[in-house]
């Protein structure tokens, strides 16, 4: 028994570090998975994609990267344009004691007459604009120019572009976007816990080398406890949400069996573990809060700002990667609303519940405010404000507590640390800090003294040093024999009308993190290549000829064909104009969002205290934590898994 789980670990971790190859996980047909198809079966995705610059270079990381080669290669003097916006962005980036003096550069370089590199797109009056602005070095100095500058590379350059080979290679990297997804892409490693439907494990892209965590989600299993609006509902949110301080969906797809819902794999563990398990007192000291409250709080400000409230902000579902950076997790309560709807929904957690969820009231985002302040008190504190831990009280008396009581502050509090909690954490959403601004109440609280000290375009663009770094060498999760497996869910039938549904789910790829995916583990690098002298490669010319067939020195032997991505195919001439640019498929929720709502007041009181509809959500509480080691001598540490993501903890 012990030597299965050891195997177990010692081959995920081998495939975690990148394998013994120089593939780095990859399989040895990589190539061949991301073959280039003919431009000609490419030019039909045009009609279907958002084709504006706004979408294309803002939003699509390989269209950026096309773009860039494009100006550099053909345009020079539009490159220079794209040197001068990275110079603005490391500008905002930069910390407030340089900002001075890097203005005063970028102004010298490329907006006085006699620079250089001059942009010559500005008009003086926004040119002058900017120089009054200078010596207060404040971020919005170059607001303006960098705006102008956007609006004409979104005119004749772009345009250019359109019409040019990069574009046409963007073209085939969404043709390979697009391709169908099932579980022959990925290589499954062990479990690494359950899921509400099923189990969640270990998996690695086959062509790229990326790790994940696939969640399984049983059919019969949802089917049976009528999950198929949640489980819907779920995976469009994570789908629309791309943010670095919220767990990404990376592939959606089905088996015979099962939902799969491949998400970002974090290695770090889950914040309860790190509070009370990892010696000491219980909590952080307040630098360590700090850092962790400002990138929940960015993570909260990214699913507000799309209408989305969590409704399950606790230390369980905040999750630490590789490099010490955290991701709110579990969105399996997380609701969108309308702009100016309310919600009405008694869910969450018990004792991190705010009190107007616990009366039913209706509300927008008030309630992940409330519980924010809970995450923060317990940080510093060692313990929830209204329940000590292991504490055997009723769900009603913790209830009782949040709406009347008022929460102790010990000397491990600053003033300002208090100050925070406290507002927070008022009984009534019209006196609480964060709510009397819609959607962009995170604005409101990160104005607040305690966090004064941050660059918050620094830690937005992940460039702040986290305080803690997990161990690379330790998988963290329960003994692959101790995760305990699901019964067979007897007298469920699949049949055609379940079919609807799971097309809805199986979309496959999304966009940008696949896209991301291919720039990370540089498989762009190495395919996105062209002729020489900036020539079109065979696969990027339309009107090739046919390749004369070689006869050789052996005419008996067997023809090599063409593979069918590779095969030329028609262009139909299509004298009609073209339509308005469509919407964005790739990261928009679809309508069925409207027409499949959550039963907002179906209440589940789980073992753990935790009170939830029924979703998706990964369930795996913290129970025991066990050392062992592998052949190779690497210490592997296994604890419990958090959920939603994937929760490693730390070495012991």
């Amino acid at each position: 028994m012990e030597l299965e789980n050891i195997v177990a670990n010692t081959v995920y971790l081998k495939a975690r570090e990148g394998g013994g190859d120089s593939n780095k996980g990859k399989s040895k047909k990589w190539k061949k998975i991301l073959q280039f198809p003919h431009i000609s079966q490419c030019l039909d995705i045009q009609k279907k994609i958002d084709v504006r610059y706004s979408y294309v270079v803002d939003q699509q990381p390989i269209g950026r990267l096309l773009f860039r080669q494009f100006c550099e290669h053909l345009h020079p003097e539009y490159h220079t344009y794209n040197i001068f916006l990275d110079s603005i962005e490391q500008y905002e980036l930069e910390c407030d004691e340089n900002r001075s003096d890097l203005a005063q550069t970028v102004y010298k370089r490329y907006l006085q007459r006699d620079a250089i590199e001059a942009v010559d797109v500005l008009n003086a009056e926004v040119v002058e604009r900017c120089k009054e602005k200078l010596t207060a070095a404040s971020k919005d100095v170059f607001d303006d120019c960098s705006s102008a500058v956007k609006a004409f590379l979104e005119g004749e350059p772009f345009h250019l572009f359109l019409e040019s080979m990069y574009f046409h290679r963007y073209l085939q990297w969404k043709w390979l976007e697009s391709q169908p997804v099932t579980h022959k892409t990925f290589r499954m490693y062990r479990v690494l816990g359950k899921g509400g439907f099923g189990e969640v494990c270990a998996c690695q892209v086959r062509a790229t080398g990326k790790m994940y965590a696939c969640k399984k989600l049983e059919k019969k299993r949802i089917k049976k406890r009528k999950g198929e609006a949640m489980v819907l509902i779920e995976k469009q949110i994570l789908q629309r949400i791309n943010s670095k301080f919220v767990v990404s969906l990376a592939y959606a797809y089905e088996t015979k069996d099962a939902l799969c819902l491949v998400l970002t794999i974090m290695n770090g563990g889950d914040l309860k573990f790190h509070i009370y398990n990892m010696g000491g007192d219980p909590g952080f000291e307040l630098n360590r809060a700090r850092f962790y409250s400002a990138e929940v709080l960015c993570g909260l400000q990214h699913l507000h700002a799309q209408g989305i409230v969590y409704r399950d902000c606790k230390p369980e579902n905040i999750l630490l990667d590789d490099t010490g950076h955290v991701r709110i997790s579990d969105l399996g309560l997380a609701v969108e609303i309308p702009e100016g709807d309310m919600v009405r929904g008694r869910v969450g957690t018990v004792g991190y519940m705010a009190p107007e969820v616990i009366d039913n009231d209706k509300y927008t985002f008030s309630p992940d405010w409330f519980s924010f302040g809970c995450l923060i008190y317990e940080m510093i504190e060692g313990q929830a404000p209204f329940r000590a831990r292991k504490e055997k009280v009723k769900r009603e008396e913790v209830d009782r507590r949040v709406k009347e009581d008022t929460e102790n502050y010990s000397h491990k509090f600053s003033d300002e640390a208090m100050s925070l909690c406290q507002q927070l954490l008022k009984k009534s959403p019209k006196t609480r800090l964060g709510c009397q601004c819609g959607r962009q109440g995170a604005r409101e609280v990160k104005q607040h003294d305690f966090f004064s000290c941050l660059n918050w375009k620094r830690l937005e663009a992940g460039m702040c040093d986290p305080p803690f770094v997990p161990d690379p060498h330790a998988v963290y999760a329960k003994d692959v024999l101790d995760i305990e497996q699901f019964s067979t869910v007897k007298g469920v039938n699949l049949d055609a009308t379940d079919d609807t549904f799971y097309t809805k789910f199986n979309t496959g790829s999304v966009s940008i993190p696949w896209q991301t995916e291919m720039i990370e583990t540089e498989c762009f690098k190495e395919l996105n290549h062209f002729g020489q002298n900036s020539a079109r490669t065979p696969d990027l010319v339309l009107d090739a000829p046919p390749e004369p067939e070689s006869t050789g020195c052996f005419p008996f032997r067997r023809k090599k064909k063409l593979t069918a991505r590779m095969r030329p195919v028609p262009i139909h001439v299509d004298s009609t104009p073209p339509p308005p640019p469509p919407t964005i498929l790739d990261t928009s929720i679809p309508n069925t969002a409207a027409t499949t709502p959550r039963n907002a007041n179906a209440v589940q009181v789980s073992p753990d205290s935790t009170v939830t509809t029924t979703n998706t959500s990964m369930s795996v509480p913290v129970t025991s934590t066990t050392a062992t080691s592998n052949p190779s001598g690497t210490s592997v540490t296994v604890s419990s898994a958090g959920s939603g993501g994937i929760a490693v903890n730390s070495v012991s």
